[in-house]
């Protein structure tokens, strides 16, 4: 297990974790100054933030800092209602995958979707079956149009919370199970489709070390299944506070919370993965109420110490 303790060199910042200081918007391109000149070596772009900034522009400043990325958030949202909707997913996700290209991001991460309509609070059916089919046939589209360009898809699977208005893949297995299905990759193989393991969303999964080492080409120890490509392509780390408030922006900073870091970034490790650890933070009334500054600060303090 490597040893961030004496530098963050494998610190990487999702943007989420700076958009909004003092409860304004921080532009993108004032977070990726600050993150260079704090020697953060990478960082993880919003799609909204990039068109704010525009895409020539921030693939140009990337460049000119000689930031990389972790991932590029995200595509997905894969779910519809009529052929119309269909399209226009499609539509959105082939522009997602053309911007992680230009950008030049390891992978395009994927939040899958789930029951159409949910996230505006107008839910078009209750049918999470046909959700999760529609969510494998756009996963299916998408991969054949990726490949075409070498860029890997990571699916993140969330929390059950988000299964009925973010995303209807919800444990690391079903997103390993879809990887393995749609993208039978051999052992020594670079995988096309893989996973992002974000610690806020799988820590509490009684299977998850087995299934992060099922992710980075071993078995899962039950059925046998594995031996496979490594799929771990990103690695997310913020903290489970006690209590929560709310449960999409009240993520804590790591050491913070109840999950054990170190342990899940040795189990990602073990199984292979040796890339940037991604500190995403959704705090509306904490973190993002701070200055970006001081909020990029703790990140490197407890990326060495928490993570």
């Amino acid at each position: 297990m490597r040893d961030f303790h004496t530098d963050h060199r494998w610190l990487s910042i999702n943007t989420a974790t700076v958009r909004m200081q003092h409860g304004e918007p921080w532009p993108l391109p004032k977070i990726l100054d600050a993150c260079a000149a704090r020697g953060i070596r990478a960082v993880s772009p919003w799609r909204d933030q990039v068109a704010a900034a525009g895409l020539a522009a921030t693939a140009a400043q990337l460049k000119a800092l000689e930031l990389e990325l972790s991932g590029y958030c995200r595509g997905g949202l894969f779910t519809y209602t009529d052929a119309a909707s269909k399209q226009a997913v499609r539509d959105d996700n082939l522009r997602a995958l053309d911007e992680a290209c230009t950008l030049g991001a390891p992978c395009l991460v994927l939040v899958v979707g789930a029951l159409p309509g949910a996230l505006a609070g107008k839910v078009a059916h209750k049918d999470i079956a046909l959700a999760r089919t529609q969510v494998g046939e756009g996963i299916a589209w998408l991969l054949e149009q990726a490949r075409a360009r070498r860029m890997p898809l990571a699916i993140e699977p969330l929390h059950p919370m988000y299964a009925a208005d973010r995303a209807c893949v919800n444990t690391l297995a079903q997103a390993l199970d879809l990887c393995e299905a749609l993208d039978p990759a051999p052992a020594g193989e670079a995988a096309a489709l893989g996973v992002a393991v974000d610690a806020y969303h799988v820590w509490w999964d009684p299977d998850l070390e087995s299934q992060i080492a099922r992710a980075g080409g071993g078995s899962d120890g039950d059925s046998g299944r594995g031996r496979g490509a490594n799929r771990l392509l990103a690695f997310h780390v913020c903290d489970w506070l006690v209590p929560t408030t709310d449960l999409l922006e009240d993520r804590g900073m790591p050491g913070d919370g109840v999950i054990e870091l170190p342990r899940l970034r040795g189990w990602v490790e073990a199984a292979g993965f040796a890339g940037y650890s991604e500190v995403e933070i959704f705090s509306r009334r904490h973190w993002w109420q701070r200055e970006g500054g001081e909020v990029l600060d703790t990140c490197i303090e407890r990326h060495r110490r928490c993570v």
